[in-house]
């Protein structure tokens, strides 16, 4: 271990980002990160969610670029999972990292989208709510007790126009046609880690970063084959590494058959930036208040 993380990822973070900017991200892998959440709106408003919160006395922060989310201050994940407003669906805890892709992609009325690893279900039901649950989703998710879990959300969520399908999305028919994508793809973690993970060592390795560009790979080609062209989907991962970002998007540059439709990193408000090798993609150094997180809008060509 150097610097309390796995020394595999120490060297891939200098060789990619010098030695201040990986002591930066270790800053960030030591934070203790605020409860964050998201009125669902397919059952509230935030309006209701943030009277609730004040007849309670619990004190939250608006987020600028998003308003139905909200950064709650001394409150615990087990205080919120109490409250009715949890139980019943109304409020969704999510990373303010993970609100970003469903944002990006910007689901409309009557747009056939796929999300293809929707499990546990908060980017499906996001986008589902953004679309004032207009838009229709086909969900895959290949683990069964993950599917179950991803259905028990949409279910509590209200979000009634989603199809789960218990598939791995590699797989999926190419006669299927969808007008959006979100590919939030399985990815070492590389950007959620905390060095306080006693197994970190154990658990992040060569082959799991190996394992894991391989999937995305396939993955981001079976996207864009079953992507309309034209149209336009998002690649995310919670990786900060660019052999499981940049240079998985590069393969299909450079063989024309993406291009990337620039994200305007302005909007959001707090969050550092890490630099990238591709123009117009983000990725989002982990911080006091965010996750690793890497997002790129795509356009078949």
């Amino acid at each position: 271990m150097i610097n309390n993380i796995p020394e595999f990822l120490y060297h891939l973070l200098i060789e990619q980002y010098g030695e201040n900017l990986t002591n930066t991200i270790t800053k960030g892998y030591s934070q203790k990160r605020p409860v964050t959440l998201r009125a669902n709106t397919l059952k509230t408003t935030i309006e209701n969610i943030k009277n609730t919160f004040d007849s309670l006395g619990f004190i939250y922060k608006e987020v600028s670029w998003y308003k139905d989310a909200l950064i709650m201050e001394n409150i615990s994940e087990e205080d919120i999972k109490n409250l009715d407003i949890y139980k019943n669906g109304e409020i969704y805890l999510q990373s303010l990292s993970s609100m970003i892709p469903p944002i990006v992609i910007s689901p409309k009325k009557d747009e056939n989208i796929l999300d293809m690893a929707a499990a546990p279900g908060g980017k499906t039901t996001q986008m589902i709510a953004l679309s004032q649950n207009k838009a229709f989703i086909t969900a895959c998710e290949k683990n069964k007790i993950r599917a179950e879990r991803l259905q028990y959300n949409l279910n509590k969520q209200g979000a009634n126009r989603v199809n789960v399908m218990i598939k791995d999305a590699r797989q999926l028919d190419n006669f299927f046609s969808f007008d959006k994508i979100l590919l939030d793809a399985p990815c070492s973690g590389s950007g959620t880690i905390s060095i306080f993970d006693k197994k970190l060592e154990n658990i992040f390795t060569k082959d799991l970063v190996s394992r894991s560009s391989k999937v995305q790979y396939d993955l981001l080609n079976k996207a864009i084959t079953l992507l309309k062209p034209g149209h336009e989907m998002v690649y995310s991962t919670c990786s900060i590494l660019s052999k499981e970002n940049e240079q998985i998007l590069q393969k299909f540059i450079d063989t024309k058959k993406i291009e990337i439709i620039p994200i305007d990193t302005n909007v959001f408000l707090n969050a550092t930036f890490l630099p990238v090798s591709i123009n117009g993609t983000l990725c989002i150094c982990p911080s006091k208040l965010y996750e690793g997180f890497f997002v790129a809008k795509l356009k078949k060509l």
